[in-house]
């Protein structure tokens, strides 16, 4: 009995060391964390239970079975708890074997997915590993296949959340594409399918790892990462603050916090938020930040597509998903980038019932052939289609202007939006005054005297909320100010809402 305890305190100091004491130096020396040491940062103090520590590899190739074999494989994994919440994880450790993923990586990473989705609580991915280990082949290619089939299965069942902390590069690079938020550390973490290497060979481009796909490039170019963080400890300190808004399954309500906020609290400031000159921009994360419990607003992708705001509040303690138009950027147009990070969004929120405030100023869908070759008419439609299908409750503000097929997508009543509220400055119409009559009234062009008169009446009688409100696609009409009450109380009426749609596999959304 003591033979066999000594060596499983000797299996745990190995596997607790990775790939020793030089490598775990090198790791330390570039400002990374080791793989256990993100662990411990990421979960509550003492709450981290390992599971698979003692797995090893079973490749005997290339001299693999001359290789010290270190316990755990290089990926430490496990569950503990987040503010007290369960959450499972995985950690590659790049002092294995440079994180490579081996067929009994992947198994583990498997084991966790599946019992996470057994048991209903969020997974989260720490990234840092050289892809597939290439002596085994297609084992650690079949590895892969294993761990995507987890992701297309657990996604919508439970949140998966990727941390890139290092390389993730060919292959691997699809399993955090396919979880639903993936936060990236500058400088030390890049995601590409091939490498500057191969791109100059193919492309004769030449191109830094950092340029190609670093954390910069794509939380503003390409789209693909959430946020880019400082470092090691900024990317796990706001991932557990991110997961304090999701809650842990689709089953599940969004997780309340206790607030001092009283939701009858006005904002007078609101009422001079939108200026008199309807072509002057204002920024919308200020009506965010004003609506929201104690201020907080954690919002998703700010450096891309940012005509469209999209993130988490809080009204009453209950986690609210935010979509809003921003007037100070593209003058807060729809166009390809910002349809497809809000129709995101907006499916992120629907899969975990978590309610959605949509907060509308839009002159319409972005012109030019730029947008149309590359699919605004199917890329747009992505966005519709997220708000269609939403079953979550809805409730929309129009603050200034909605105009065109843009009023539509924008969470209308048409779209089964539960409450639509305008304010006075609000104009819903079918285009701008100006546009509409030099189209209405082609024949007088050139009369400024009659354009003038029509543009007059056609404001009058558009530049106004009325005319919707008279149809019943506005609910209210309501005083900037009085704000948050309004919507903290459409929430609340709408707590208990129940909406199914037609029982169908899947529906065809337009990708």
């Amino acid at each position: 009995m003591q033979d066999i305890i000594r060596r499983l305190d000797e299996k745990r100091a190995a596997a607790k060391m990775g790939g020793g004491q030089r490598r775990i130096d090198i790791q330390h020396g570039k400002g990374k964390l080791t793989a256990r040491e993100r662990v411990e940062l990421l979960l509550d103090e003492g709450s981290f239970e390992e599971w698979d520590m003692f797995v090893e590899h079973r490749c005997t190739d290339f001299g693999m079975d001359q290789q010290e074999k270190i316990p755990g494989d290089g990926v430490v994994t496990g569950y503990g708890t987040i503010n007290g919440r369960l959450t499972f994880v995985f950690s590659q450790d790049f002092t294995v074997f440079g994180g490579s993923l081996s067929e009994t990586h992947a198994q583990k990473i498997c084991k966790i997915m599946d019992q996470a989705m057994k048991v209903g609580a969020p997974v989260i991915g720490l990234n840092d590993s050289g892809g597939a280990r290439i002596q085994e082949g297609v084992a650690s290619l079949g590895g892969y296949a294993d761990v995507f089939q987890k992701n297309v299965l657990a996604s919508g069942v439970v949140p998966q959340i990727s941390v890139i902390m290092g390389p993730c590069a060919g292959g691997a690079v699809y399993s955090p594409a396919m979880t639903d938020f993936i936060f990236m550390v500058k400088d030390s973490s890049y995601m590409f399918v091939t490498g500057p290497d191969v791109v100059k060979t193919v492309t004769h481009e030449t191109v830094t790892a950092e340029e190609l796909g670093g954390a910069i490039t794509h939380s503003s170019t390409s789209g693909v990462a959430d946020l880019a963080l400082e470092n090691d400890v900024e990317a796990l300190l706001t991932t557990r603050r991110f997961m304090n808004f999701i809650p842990a399954n689709n089953r599940e309500k969004p997780p309340v916090w206790p607030t001092q906020d009283p939701a009858d609290r006005t904002e007078p400031s609101l009422d001079t938020l939108v200026p008199d000159d309807p072509s002057k921009p204002y920024d919308i994360k200020e009506l965010i930040q004003k609506i929201a419990d104690e201020g907080d607003f954690f919002e998703i992708q700010p450096s891309y597509a940012q005509n469209i705001v999209v993130g988490f509040i809080r009204l009453e303690g209950s986690t609210v998903g935010v979509v809003a138009n921003q007037p100070l950027v593209l003058a807060g147009c729809l166009d390809i980038n910002s349809s497809k990070k809000a129709g995101r969004f907006v499916r992120f929120c629907d899969a975990f019932n978590i309610p959605i405030l949509t907060l509308v100023d839009v002159p319409g869908f972005m012109p030019g052939t730029s947008q149309e070759y590359g699919g605004i008419i199917k890329q747009g439609a992505k966005l519709l289609y997220a708000y269609a299908e939403a079953t979550v409750p809805k409730v929309t503000l129009i603050t200034r202007k909605a105009y065109g097929g843009a009023y539509d997508v924008m969470a209308s009543k048409h779209l089964r939006g539960d409450v639509n509220l305008a304010w006075p400055s609000a104009e819903i119409a079918v285009m701008g005054s100006k546009g509409a009559v030099e189209i209405i009234f082609r024949k007088d062009i050139g009369d400024e005297e009659k354009i003038a008169r029509r543009t007059a009446e056609y404001q009058e009688k558009f530049a106004n909320p009325f005319v919707a409100g008279a149809r019943g696609y506005i609910d209210d009409v309501i005083m900037p100010h009085a704000s948050r009450k309004r919507i903290c109380r459409s929430f609340a009426m709408l707590k208990d809402k129940r909406l199914e749609n037609p029982w169908r596999k899947h529906g065809n959304i337009p990708l």
